[in-house]
């Protein structure tokens, strides 16, 4: 198991790395900022390398060539093993002396080392430079690096935390420059949930820059759409408001003809003719009424399955509906008209649908052990498919548009019982039954 978890992490890992660098700007900035550091550093270093081999070869060779014969003849002929290890004492350098007469290493505990590392070709930068003295002794010396060999890498070491500091700080940096960002698309979901109270937050107006000027042009933009919705929104309830007397006495007239054989069906067609328009204005004002930010609720304690039992006893051809009731519910406070707009439109839709089907629609209630309610409407009818899935609850959307407005409605019941219950602060489920549709609505126990 411990080799699987730990594949699994990494795979983990890398998936987690490869969404930064495709999904982050600040990221991708980032490691374009470290990937530039470490490519001018290398440009850097390997120019200076270049310049000081370049340099070596055409200044520094006849130098050193000219020291090396001097240290020779400082230690003489035949070789004084005093001399030179005075010399090794004084210099970073070590000498091999090998001939007929002498034979003397100054550090026998170093093998010699033949490695092109550290004896190169005349065309390189040497670190071994052989001498013949006149009878017959060969002179070597090399170049201890060994004072050195730490240091190298404690400068690596070194020059790797600066640059990480130095990522940090960019980094840093980079991410207050682009901090706006995340307050812009804060305010583009805020606006596109419909709450435009706040505008986006502006930093340093007095010195605007392309991200202020584009929060700036956002709230711009969502100040005029609110501007429009609550145009369309004022528009639409007076028109609502200005429907309802012509259509009262419209209807009240209606009811007023005289009911003979004759004029009968005709009065009859208008009379649900009138009613359909009535329940639409109300509908419209009822959704207006609940999408506003500042809907009000006419909290009262309310026992949900006794309001379940009338709303079920008032729509026609109800008594079908399978009731499955918890026998300990708690009572919430609830606005108990906007609860029985969401229960008529709920049962509706579910006995609408599930006509002409063996099996009868049920209506649910459990408690929840946060203390909420969770009401479960489901039918057996022949269900939606999964694009109309998502559009359920949009204002104004039937599944089927081409059926008629007494077999379907026009698309503001779902609607309707979605801002109910946001309303009361619950959450809205659709999802398919297999037959069927299910609708499930929390109600928190916050309402309680």
């Amino acid at each position: 198991m411990k080799p699987l978890t730990l594949i699994t992490g990494r795979g983990r890992w890398h998936r987690r790395v490869h969404h930064a660098l495709t999904h982050s700007l600040r990221v991708r900035l980032m490691a374009l900022f470290l990937l530039l550091a470490v490519a001018m550093a290398g440009v850097f270093v390997g120019g200076m390398q270049l310049a000081l081999a370049l340099g070596w070869r055409d200044a520094a060779r006849p130098l050193v060539h000219d020291y090396v014969d001097r240290l020779t003849a400082e230690i003489g002929t035949p070789p004084d093993t005093r001399k030179a290890r005075e010399l090794v004492e004084r210099l970073p350098l070590s000498v091999r002396i090998s001939g007929p007469v002498v034979n003397w290493n100054s550090h026998p505990q170093e093998q010699e080392r033949t490695h092109d590392r550290w004896i190169r070709s005349e065309d390189s930068a040497p670190r071994v430079f052989d001498r013949y003295t006149s009878d017959g002794h060969r002179i070597r010396f090399s170049l201890r690096m060994s004072p050195w060999h730490d240091r190298p890498h404690f400068i690596g070491w070194v020059t790797l935390a600066v640059l990480l500091a130095l990522t940090a700080l960019a980094y840093g940096r980079v991410r207050r420059m682009l901090r706006p960002l995340d307050d812009i698309r804060t305010g583009a979901l805020r606006f596109g949930a419909g709450d435009f109270s706040q505008p986006i937050t502006l930093g340093h107006a007095q010195r605007p820059d392309e991200l202020h000027e584009l929060a700036a042009t956002i709230n711009t933009m969502g100040a005029d759409i609110h501007q429009m919705l609550e145009a369309k929104r004022a528009l639409l309830l007076a028109i609502s408001h200005e429907l309802r007397s012509p259509l009262t006495r419209a209807r009240l007239h209606t009811e007023l003809l005289p009911e003979t054989p004759d004029v009968q069906a005709c009065r009859d067609a208008l009379l649900r003719d009138l009613a359909l328009m009535r329940d639409l204005i109300t509908d419209l004002l009822e959704s207006e009424r609940l999408a506003s930010p500042h809907v009000a609720l006419q909290r009262e304690s309310v026992d949900l399955a006794a309001l379940v039992q009338d709303v079920l006893t008032s729509l026609p051809g109800a008594a079908v509906v399978q009731q499955h009731f918890s026998a300990e519910l708690p009572q919430l406070a609830l606005d108990a008209s906007r609860m029985r707009l969401l229960l008529r439109n709920l049962l509706d839709n579910a006995l609408r649908h599930g006509a002409g089907v063996d099996s009868p629609p049920t209506v649910a209630l459990e408690p929840l052990q946060d203390g909420g309610i969770q009401l479960t409407v489901r039918d057996r009818g022949p269900g939606v498919t999964d694009e109309q899935l998502t559009r359920l609850g949009q204002p104004f959307y039937r599944p089927d548009a081409a059926r008629s407005r007494e077999g379907g409605g026009v698309g503001l019941g779902l609607y309707l019982c979605r801002l109910v219950v946001s309303a009361h602060g619950g959450q809205w489920v659709v999802r398919r039954a297999n037959p069927g549709l299910e609708i499930c609505v929390t109600l928190p126990p916050a309402a309680a």
